[in-house]
C-alpha cells in the first residue's frame, strides 16, 4: 500500500511516522512534508502525480477548499470530509448555528456583522466573554476578554481577520479534545486528550495553535464517553454523513459537556501523543474509513499516557524569527522520546527553525507523571535560539487525579 499524507506539520509527521511502521505500507509520501517527515517518508512538492492508494489530509485549509471532493471525483480513496461538511470548521457562524439546529449543547452566542454591532452585543453578556473570528485562523482566532476594554481590543484584532464575529458566553470547566474517525455512518472514537492553547504557563497569554497536549484514557469515564458519542458525535455524523476525523472541542461544565468548537481533522498537537500511544496498525483503519467500512473496527491503546511538549520560536504566536540551527535532536530521541517536526527545514547549517511551533517532543510512561518527566527530559536535550516551552503540560491531569484520590 502507498499512502500520501497532505501537510507539513507536527501532526503530519506523527501520521507519517506511525504509517511508516505498518507492515501493509510499502511507501509513505508527504506533500510538502518537512525536515523530520523526510526521515520517514518521501517529501514531494504537491499531491499532483503521486500514485497513492490512499490519501489522508492533515490540515484544515485543503479540506475547506474541497480536496476530498476533487479526489473522490477522480476515483481516489481519501480520508476527510467534503467541503460542505468542512464548513463545521471553516465557519464558526455555520458551526454554532448547526449545533443550535440539532440541539447539541453549546454556549449561548450572537453573530455580529460589524464593529459597532459587536460592541453593542457585548451588553448582553457577562464578563469574561469569548470572541471568535468566523473563518480559519490557525487556532488563533479566539480571544477571552475579561473586561470591556479587553473586549473592545479583541473586536478590533479579530476584525482584521475579516468577516463576521461570534460572541458567546464564557463556559467554566475543563477542556477535552474528543476525536473520532467516521466513514459517514460508523464512528470509531480515539482516546481522549487535552490541548494547552495559551502560550504561557497557567493558561496565560494569547491563544496559539497548541503548546502541548497529553493523551490519557482517564480524562473521561466510560459513561462520559458514551454520553458524548450519543449527544454530540452521532447526531453530527448522521445529519451530514460526515467522513474523516471529527474533533469536538468540549468544555466539561457542571451541566455536562458542551461543544466549544468543531474541527474537521486531527488536532495538532493532540495527534502526536495519540499516535505515540496507539497500539495497533493505523493503515488498515484509515483504509476502512475511506472505503466506508468501519463497522466493528476498534482501536487498541497502551495503558500508560503520552505527553507532547511543543518547543516554539521566540515571539510566537506573534511575529517570530526563523533560521536558527537546532541542536540536540539525536540526544532527545536517545532518551526514548519521539521528536515530531512542525516548523523545520534543511539548510546548509543542517536542520533549522522555520515556523512558530518548531518541534513536538513526545513520550509515554507508566503513569502521567512518568510520561511528563520523559517528555521534558527529551526537551532538555534540545536547543535553538529563542526556544520557548510551557513547563506545565499535563499538570491539570495530575491535579484532577490527586483530587479524585483525595490527596
Amino acid at each position: 500500500m502507498r499512502i500520501l499524507v497532505i501537510g507539513g506539520g507536527g501532526r503530519e509527521h506523527a501520521l507519517a511516522w506511525k504509517l511508516s511502521q505498518s507492515t501493509l505500507v510499502d511507501k509513505v509520501y508527504a506533500a510538502p512534508g518537512n525536515a523530520g517527515i523526510a526521515q520517514v517518508a518521501e517529501c514531494v512538492p504537491s499531491a499532483d502525480g503521486v500514485d497513492a492508494d490512499l490519501t489522508v489530509v492533515g490540515p484544515e485549509v485543503p479540506l475547506v477548499e474541497g480536496i476530498v471532493d476533487r479526489f473522490r471525483a477522480a476515483g481516489k480513496l481519501i480520508v476527510g470530509p467534503t467541503a460542505t461538511a468542512a464548513r463545521l470548521e471553516g465557519s464558526k457562524v455555520h458551526s454554532k448555528r448547526f449545533l443550535k439546529s440539532l440541539g447539541i449543547p453549546t454556549a449561548d452566542f450572537l453573530v455580529t456583522e460589524s464593529r459597532s454591532e459587536a460592541k453593542s452585543a457585548l451588553d448582553r453578556f457577562k464578563f469574561p466573554v469569548v470572541l471568535k473570528a468566523d473563518g480559519l485562523a490557525a487556532g488563533k482566532g479566539v480571544i477571552i476578554a475579561h473586561d470591556r476594554a479587553e473586549a473592545d481590543e479583541a473586536i478590533t484584532a479579530l476584525e482584521a481577520l475579516g468577516g463576521r464575529l461570534v460572541i458567546e458566553e464564557f463556559l467554566a470547566g475543563e477542556e477535552v479534545s474528543f476525536i473520532v474517525l467516521s466513514d459517514g455512518k460508523n464512528v470509531v472514537p480515539l482516546a481522549p486528550s487535552q490541548d494547552h492553547k495559551a502560550v504561557f504557563d497557567g493558561d496565560t497569554g494569547p491563544n496559539t495553535g497548541g503548546m502541548g497536549a497529553y493523551c490519557d484514557s482517564r480524562i473521561l469515564t466510560a459513561p462520559e464517553t458514551e454520553h458524548i458519542l450519543d449527544t454530540v458525535i452521532r447526531p453530527t455524523v448522521e445529519a451530514i454523513g460526515f467522513t474523516g476525523f471529527l474533533y469536538a472541542g468540549l468544555m466539561m461544565t457542571a451541566d455536562g459537556p458542551k461543544v466549544l468548537e468543531f474541527n474537521v481533522r486531527l488536532g495538532d498537537p493532540e495527534t502526536q501523543p495519540l499516535l505515540h500511544r496507539l497500539d495497533c496498525d493505523l493503515a488498515p483503519v484509515l483504509m476502512a474509513a475511506a472505503q466506508g467500512d468501519l463497522a466493528g473496527v476498534r482501536l487498541a491503546w497502551r495503558a500508560g499516557p503520552s505527553v507532547c511538549v511543543v518547543a516554539a520560536s521566540r515571539g510566537y504566536p506573534g511575529a517570530y524569527p526563523t533560521g536558527f540551527p537546532i541542536q540536540g535532536l539525536d540526544e532527545a530521541e536517545g532518551t526514548g522520546a519521539a521528536v515530531f517536526h512542525s516548523g523545520t527545514r534543511i539548510s546548509a547549517n543542517g536542520i533549522e527553525t522555520a515556523g512558530g511551533r518548531v518541534l513536538g517532543v513526545t513520550a509515554s510512561g507508566a503513569d502521567l507523571p512518568a510520561a511528563i518527566a520523559s517528555a521534558y527530559l527529551g526537551v532538555s536535550k534540545i536547543h535553538f535560539e529563542g526556544m520557548h516551552v510551557r513547563n506545565d503540560i499535563g499538570q491539570k491531569g495530575i491535579k484532577r487525579y490527586n483530587k479524585d484520590a483525595g490527596t
